[in-house]
């Protein structure tokens, strides 16, 4: 484990934070981010615990800098993650712009190799989870392997992916093909080489209503180049789909989580989200009016409800 870079300047994150290469059990080399509680410089001196934050499909560390402020806030210190094949994590393919993975599951080996970084590093326990997106699949299936987080908060978890039926049939019939000539690591047809802020303006967008929000998210990305992410391979769409219709088939694990989901989200699978909901015991669906995707990333008041029930949770599971 070494420092790796940390863009600071378009991060907005509490002061301390810092970022560490790992290596993964397959070889490859991601990057995690980490911040204390602002209690650590200025306020009770003391840590609650550290919440993992599972970022989405293109994310990256710097990207969840706001989101650490506010965990901060409430006491908690954080870390964030650049999976493999973004962010400045190894990239999967010559083309740098694609999003890719083999195997879904490989997600699960940058778990693996952050928990390890978390444990060298003796980050305050216990543990929590904030799974957003794709980062909602991914903590889905650690929480059913055991992972040891007390409690979990999703947002948009990614539980099936936002295609038609007509997509969906379409792609089981195309992506073997594909793969048969070794052409399921291009694009998705229909998808961008230029990351989504960067070719959309606010107006129309359909990750936040909060314009500050998307400028800070945009700015990013503008700074730092190295940062953005187009549209997924073919393979990815596919690894997608498969992870999603194995892991609907287990039971929800026995983990105290709420799961957030903006009433005009327009990416994932919201009729996969609610029929996951429940069958959660012990879980909460909130439904969030007029918000999009980005529910850490929205307006003030949806951001404040996210941040308070989501610590509330923790608090109760500390």
């Amino acid at each position: 484990m070494e420092k790796a870079p940390f863009f600071e300047n378009v991060c907005d994150g509490p002061e301390g934070g810092s970022a560490y290469w790992l290596t993964t059990a397959d070889g490859l080399r991601i990057r995690a981010g980490v911040w204390p509680h602002a209690g650590e410089t200025k306020s009770t001196g003391q840590t609650k615990g550290t919440v993992f934050i599972l970022p989405g499909r293109t994310e990256c560390v710097e990207k969840y800098g706001r989101a650490a402020t506010d965990l901060a806030q409430r006491g908690y210190a954080s870390l964030a993650i650049d999976w493999r094949g973004q962010g400045i994590a190894d990239r999967m393919l010559a083309d740098r712009s694609i999003g890719h993975v083999e195997h879904f599951d490989d997600y699960q080996l940058d778990l693996a190799a952050v928990l390890n970084m978390a444990r060298d590093l003796d980050l305050p326990k216990p543990w929590f989870m904030i799974g957003h997106s794709m980062g909602g699949a991914i903590g889905l299936r650690a929480l059913l392997e055991g992972a040891p987080f007390e409690a979990a908060s999703f947002s948009a978890p990614m539980w099936g992916i936002g295609l038609t039926s007509v997509q969906k049939v379409m792609l089981q019939f195309l992506a073997p093909i594909l793969a048969l000539f070794n052409l399921d690591r291009q694009r998705a047809p229909g998808t961008k080489s230029e990351t989504y802020m960067m070719g959309q303006d606010f107006e129309g967008n359909t990750l936040t209503s909060d314009a500050n929000m998307y400028a800070y998210m945009r700015a990013q990305v503008a700074a730092e180049p190295s940062l953005g992410l187009g549209g997924p391979s073919t393979r990815w769409v596919r690894e997608s789909i498969a992870e999603n219709t194995d892991i609907d088939t287990f039971a929800s694990p026995d983990v105290p989580i709420l799961c957030f989901l903006g009433m005009n989200e327009a990416i994932v699978n919201t009729d996969a989200v609610r029929a996951r909901m429940a069958r959660w015991p012990r879980g909460e669906l909130i439904e969030v009016p007029k918000a999009q995707h980005e529910i850490p990333m929205e307006v003030p008041e949806t951001r404040k409800q996210f941040f308070d029930r989501s610590c509330a949770l923790f608090d109760a599971n500390l």
